[in-house]
């Protein structure tokens, strides 16, 4: 089954941003293209019902907001197949919905503080933390000029080989489509001297020391990638420092950025990891979080 890239919109420049950018992407990639609303009727004294009316008014009020953002998009791009679907229910469950279905789910961010539109208050959140396929952020400010040849797609890599693969996958399918050069960052940090076991103590030895360790365990994870795209030129980048300090540090030539997901369920719901959660809030270019 071919999937479409999905853009959930609700008005907002972010999300508009947010509906360019995975057109853009659907026409690079060959995909069709999935808009997706989700709204409830507001009560009469609400600030929407004085504008559109009752339920059948505030419908037809979201039906033509919706279909003049798509209209925008159309224009530009009408080799695109595109759908609309205005789902009445939670913003939520609809996203959760629409992201399993999807190639890729397209949300709009602010970014350096509270995420809005869509992504106000938790609900972003348990999207970004319960989506069964990636979801990306875009910024309202987000231009197609950023997209140009010379920026790369910064993905992180930790761990095994295994570890990032779906991150890693993402990053090397998303820089074919575009012609662009990956990063791929391996973050890394001193351990505790509790921690050295006499297996590690081994591999560290082997491997001259801590950095040159660090450098062997990144090439053997990109090394799949490379041999699955021999197209896609790579720059392997190894830093000491923590992950979302050292990825934040090259994210000022990225076009993309791409990290892993690891969710944590907590008596107050759904928690990203905090290389995400940095990433979210503060890299300026559009971040894809991937599960």
């Amino acid at each position: 089954m071919t999937r479409p890239i999905t853009a959930g919109v609700d008005g907002s420049q972010e999300s508009v941003a947010a509906l360019s950018w995975a057109a853009r992407e659907a026409v690079r990639r060959g995909l069709a293209l999935r808009v997706v609303h989700a709204w409830r009727a507001q009560p009469q004294e609400a600030p929407e019902a004085r504008i559109a009316g009752d339920a059948d008014g505030q419908a037809e009020w979201v039906r033509s907001a919706v279909d003049e953002a798509v209209g925008t998009v159309t224009e530009r791009h009408p080799e695109l197949d595109v759908s609309t679907d205005i789902v009445q229910g939670p913003a939520v469950d609809t996203l959760l919905a629409a992201a399993a279905d999807a190639e890729l789910l397209v949300l709009g961010s602010r970014g350096h503080g509270r995420i809005v539109g869509f992504l106000l208050g938790s609900v972003g959140q348990q999207v970004i933390a319960g989506a069964a396929r990636p979801v990306l952020l875009v910024r309202a400010g987000d231009e197609p000029s950023a997209e140009a040849t010379g920026r790369e797609i910064v993905v992180g890599q930790q761990g095994d080989p295994e570890d990032s693969a779906d991150a890693l996958r993402f990053a090397f399918e998303t820089a074919a489509a575009r012609g662009a050069t990956v990063r791929v960052v391996r973050a890394w940090t001193l351990p505790p001297v509790f921690a050295y076991s006499p297996g590690s103590l081994k591999l560290l030895d082997e491997a001259g020391g801590l950095e040159p360790y660090e450098r062997k365990s990144l090439a053997a994870a990109v090394r799949p990638w490379r041999d699955r795209f021999p197209g896609v030129p790579v720059e392997e980048h190894v830093e000491m420092g923590s992950a979302a300090q050292v990825l934040l540090s090259v994210a000022g030539t990225a076009q993309l950025m791409v990290v892993g997901r690891r969710a944590h369920r907590t008596a107050v719901g759904a928690r990203i990891g905090s290389v995400a959660h940095g990433m979210l809030h503060h890299a300026d270019c559009p971040v894809a979080v991937v599960p």
